[in-house]
């Protein structure tokens, strides 16, 4: 492709894009296709040539576009929000063009001093110590993997990273509702899940405090190594909330490292009353949130502050040969995540900071807490449905129960069915979790263009489809 045709088709693209994003809502926002069906329609072997733009964008629009599930859409409310706004997406399209590798500060002395800036107006807006220091990750995951790697190599000073494991004998815990990276994190890096505590959770499903610091003092007993406490702020399955100012206590009365994954809610810190639920967060170590569920901002960009920058460099950092610099009083990022090539991330997230202004985010926050209220009320006034958690920030957990029947099974089996209809109308999408052995339906309100006419006429079909089914 010649750079006149580029120029043709980004212009073809562009327009493209817009009428894709003015009709969202005419698309059905989960594909009705059988698995397989995208695979076969495609050919076996790579084309011998080139083919034209033309072609290959008729594919797009044929074959890709039918299965796509279209996220975007203001009624989609499964599994958790992945905004992106206008100015996101215009900054995406400038960091794909620029393509640049920003490892390093001489690879890209912008990004790495924008990347520097933009954590710090969010960490300074959202309540974190202005001591700590943030990085941009791809997600929540990496974030955790790195916590854990730097509470393990501060505990061993270090020598881990150098001489392996002798005699695991390290224990991390979390409540039951924790997220599944945690797990996955803990068996990455070596310490083994069964060396994972999952806390018992109460009547909010936040973590027991008292089983937390029985099991505590269990380990040490056993001469067993506590080495890592991670809270939730916002769990993905209900948005509950761990006491993240008495676990932080915790951790420091026992010399416990203390993650906290805000990876879903640690937006809503924007807002001033949220801001309680963190004051003892400078006793904590780490903390990750991410602005591309709820903060308006294209998927991948996640937000990890640590409190000693020193002791997450030397648990990652490699110099080889070739990646040595000069330059003097600079931040190579590379050295605080995993990955060693990084994406310019912080283009858009100062693209959305400035566009909307702290002021604005608030809004777009408060607008989705403010719509599940809304939805809140109205289940809470129909007969045959029933919450199944409390309202938290914007998600609703909910089932239909016509009969209020005290059968939970037959309960659970009426609801997988409801839910499934729905999904197959392509006008709505729902997903579920188990509360305690219910199943419940999520509403999660995070569409960046959801409005209380989505949200009337999602409840519209939700509640005629749970007529049709009984």
């Amino acid at each position: 492709m010649k750079i006149d045709d580029f120029h043709k088709h980004s212009h073809e693209l562009v327009d493209w894009m817009f009428k894709y994003l003015k009709e969202i809502e005419k698309y059905p926002i989960k594909p009705n296709i059988e698995p397989g069906e995208i695979y076969k329609s495609l050919p076996s072997n790579p084309p011998k040539s080139g083919e034209s733009f033309e072609k290959i964008f008729d594919d797009f629009n044929k074959k890709i576009i039918p299965g796509i599930t279209h996220w975007q859409s203001p009624n989609f409310h499964a599994f958790f929000p992945a905004n992106n706004s206008y100015p996101s997406i215009l900054a995406e399209m400038l960091i794909s063009t620029i393509g640049a590798q920003c490892m390093m500060w001489d690879t890209s002395p912008a990004a790495t001093e924008l990347e520097q800036k933009v954590t710090e107006w969010i960490r300074d807006s959202i309540g974190i110590p202005s001591n700590w220091s943030g990085v941009i990750n791809d997600t929540a995951s990496v974030a955790t993997i790195c916590s854990l790697l730097t509470a393990r190599e501060n505990h061993s000073k270090f020598k881990i990273n150098t001489d392996g494991f002798s005699d695991n004998k390290y224990k991390v815990y979390c409540s039951k509702e924790t997220h599944s990276s945690i797990e996955k994190a803990v068996k990455i890096i070596g310490l083994g899940s069964k060396n994972l505590y999952k806390i018992d959770t109460d009547a909010n499903l936040s973590m027991d405090l008292k089983k937390l610091e029985n099991q505590i003092n269990k380990d040490i007993e056993s001469d067993n190594i506590p080495l890592a406490i991670i809270s939730t702020y916002g769990t993905t399955g209900t948005v509950a909330f761990d006491s993240i100012n008495d676990i932080a206590l915790i951790a420091k009365k026992y010399n416990i490292w203390h993650h906290v994954d805000a990876a879903y809610a640690g937006s809503a810190l924007f807002l001033d009353e949220y801001k309680k639920d963190i004051k003892n967060i400078k006793y904590a170590d780490s903390f990750v949130f991410n602005p591309h569920k709820w903060m308006l901002t294209n998927f991948d960009c996640s937000l990890y502050y640590v409190k000693d920058e020193e002791k997450l460099i030397k648990t990652l950092e490699i110099h080889p040969e070739y990646l040595r610099s000069t330059s003097k009083n600079i931040k190579n990022y590379k050295d605080w995540s995993i990955q060693l090539g990084r994406r310019f991330r912080a283009l858009k997230l100062w693209f959305v900071i400035r566009s909307y202004g702290v002021d604005g985010i608030k809004k777009y926050l408060r607008n989705h807490i403010n719509l599940a209220k809304y939805l809140k009320k109205i289940i809470t006034d129909d007969k045959d449905f029933e919450l199944t958690t409390n309202q938290n920030m914007n998600m609703i957990n909910f089932r239909f129960n016509p009969k209020n029947s005290k059968n939970n099974n037959e309960i659970n089996k009426l609801n997988i069915k409801l839910i499934d209809e729905l999904n197959k109308t392509g006008k709505i999408y729902l997903s579920h979790t188990m509360i305690n052995d219910i199943y419940s339906i999520r509403m999660p309100i995070g569409s960046t263009t959801v409005n209380i006419g989505n949200i009337k006429s999602s409840w519209e079909l939700i509640k005629k489809t749970s007529q049709d089914i009984i």
